[in-house]
């Protein structure tokens, strides 16, 4: 797989689409694609999956890293003109980007994600939206796919297949 992800704050997406002047630097390839981009609300991240040629192959049961965003140095003395965000791919998956405190999820929410295993819990992340909480794999799942399944349908969810990222849907009660 020839994919990463790029997380910003919603206010640094907000400001790169207005052409405002970014703080961030990358080197984002020409053939750099967008498959997804995603919301969360919990954690006031916008997650984007980006696909190229040029970034280095990993395999599909490892988890996929992230791409480094490098700070400008800022000058008092002038404002910077609007300058295109550039993107460095990161050899290990970390960010650099302000981790923002988690707010307490919904009593629901946390309930549902109860009633997965820790070593289940592991394998996924669980986000709210809109009227249902959304599991998404981290990982390939191969045999712990059906297991996590039939929880996931006891608690009267469903798997969603998309065309590049699956995932479960359970709806909030």
């Amino acid at each position: 797989m020839k994919i990463r992800i790029i997380k910003l704050t919603p206010e640094s997406l907000a400001g790169l689409l207005q052409g405002k002047a970014s703080a961030f630097t990358s080197n984002l390839p020409n053939d750099a694609e967008i498959l997804d981009v995603k919301m969360d609300l919990f954690t006031k991240q916008v997650s984007m999956v980006v696909r190229s040629e040029s970034f280095e192959d990993i395999v599909e049961t490892m988890p996929i890293p992230e791409v480094n965003l490098s700070k400008q140095a800022e000058s008092k003395s002038a404002p910077k003109p609007a300058a295109p965000i550039k993107l460095q791919a990161a050899p290990e998956p970390k960010s650099n980007v302000a981790k923002l405190p988690q707010p307490q999820p919904s009593r629901m929410a946390s309930k549902m994600e109860n009633e997965f295993s820790p070593e289940q819990r592991k394998l996924l992340s669980f986000t709210v939206k809109e009227d249902c909480v959304v599991v998404k794999p981290v990982m390939f799942l191969k045999a712990e796919w059906d297991d996590i399944n039939e929880v996931v349908r006891s608690l009267g969810g469903k798997w969603v297949k998309g065309a590049i990222i699956s995932y479960w849907e359970i709806p909030l009660q």
